[in-house]
């Protein structure tokens, strides 16, 4: 039997499933559907893109894996340079692994050695966001502000190496102020929060954390999984202001095999080069740098480049700020647009039920128009296939506020 990502077997609906998918489009036996949630935001050039389908293959006719411990091998090379050239800053270092949860380990794992390398044994904390989402492991449960992991909370108790604060400038400096001497990173998902409702924030926090990292000696981490590639009208939120590590995932492949990246400065990665054999990176998973993920990886990169994907992001962006202005209904709590997103809180979850009937373009508006997106299904947003330029994105959660509960539907239009 399979075991459903986030759901109550026992009562859930039966699944799809899926015999054939191209473009935006998945099919069972007797129905085509658009792949609204792009699967769970990594799939963004569509399904069986030809460019992406032959790297891969092209690649298993060769081998298709073999793991970077004592061995290594061209399409891992090659994704590292291509990284190291493209990404902003002297973010140089990439570290594979298998998903985004376990790079956003890695990430933290890298922070915290970092001090303890240089023997700075006091700067065990981390400075995370309020309704902040990095993933499911255990660390990143306890860095993240999720309430579907309760259940860890109710076993541990809150972690006192973990502090959340709202993203707001003063709280920032309070923090700062308290913790400075015990921080060893901030951690954000910048400027977008997606599984925490679709929260959008200005760069000015993010220059102010920059400026007190700076100030105090503390590393900042961009955890773009979901938010690289495009999805904030940016190309990389690191673009606008540089990280010590940079984590990326998701989109990485284009959603075609699970990889991800943690990808650090010099000053992190010279924390670590030394002769003394304890201070390596003590972390290692079986398909880091799995030879098939990284060139689909490369030819992800590549469409991104030469497609001219950051300008249909900026077309995608002004269509929806003018097919959404003036949009208002007494059940919308507030309407917030940002890059390729656009994100509709209403007061009340029951308006939003019906998302599994929307599976047309066509009414995906209309749908929206009258308050009945979205099946109040997984997690929070979704991503955004490009491949044939449709409609490809919509995702919902109900999420908590200091005043009360509401929910949210995020959805992508791409014309």
């Amino acid at each position: 039997m399979i075991w459903y990502p986030y759901e109550q077997l026992k009562t859930m609906k039966a699944p799809y499933e899926i015999v054939d998918a191209n473009g935006v489009y998945l099919y069972t036996k007797d129905q085509k559907m658009i792949d609204s949630v792009s699967s769970w935001w990594s799939v963004i050039h569509g399904y069986k893109h030809p460019v992406i389908n032959q790297a891969i293959i092209s690649q298993v006719e060769k081998f298709s894996h073999v793991m970077l411990g004592g061995l290594t091998h061209e399409p891992a090379r090659k994704l590292s340079e291509k990284l190291a050239s493209w990404l902003p800053g002297d973010l140089d270092y990439c570290f594979f692994s298998d998903s985004g949860s376990v790079a956003v380990e890695v990430a933290l794992k890298m922070a915290l050695q970092y001090y303890m390398n240089r023997g700075d044994e006091k700067r065990t904390m981390i400075l995370a966001l309020e309704h902040a989402y990095h993933g499911d492991t255990f660390k990143t449960m306890e860095a993240g502000d999720d309430e579907d992991y309760h259940f860890v909370l109710k076993a541990y108790g809150a972690s006192p190496y973990v502090v959340h604060i709202p993203t707001e400038i003063t709280a920032l400096e309070e923090a700062f102020e308290k913790y400075h001497d015990r921080l060893n990173c901030v951690l954000v998902e910048p400027l977008l929060q997606g599984a925490g409702g679709m929260r959008m924030y200005d760069v000015s926090f993010l220059k102010k954390a920059r400026e007190l990292c700076d100030q105090y000696g503390v590393l900042l981490v961009f955890d773009e999984v979901a938010t690289g590639f495009g999805r904030t009208g940016n190309r990389f939120v690191a673009d606008l202001v540089l990280p010590d590590i940079l984590v990326l995932g998701k989109a990485l492949t284009g959603g075609y095999i699970g990889h991800a990246a943690t990808v650090a400065n010099r000053k992190v990665f010279e924390g670590f080069y030394d002769d003394v054999p304890e201070h390596a990176l003590m972390h290692g998973p079986t398909f880091m740098g799995n030879a098939l993920a990284c060139s689909a990886a490369l030819a992800s990169i590549e469409l991104f480049e030469t497609q001219n994907y950051m300008e249909k992001i900026k077309r995608i962006e002004a269509v929806t700020r003018r097919e959404m202005k003036g949009f208002t209904d007494p059940r919308i709590r507030e309407v917030r647009i940002m890059g390729g997103c656009v994100c509709v809180e209403v007061y009340d979850p029951a308006v939003l039920k019906g998302y599994q009937r929307c599976v047309q373009p066509s009414v995906l508006k209309l749908h929206l128009r009258n308050g009945a997106v979205c099946d109040p299904g997984e997690r929070a947003g979704a991503g955004a296939s490009v491949y044939e330029g449709l409609v490809c994105e919509i995702g919902m959660r109900t999420v908590n506020t200091v005043q009360n509960k509401h929910s949210v539907c995020s959805v992508l239009f791409l014309v």
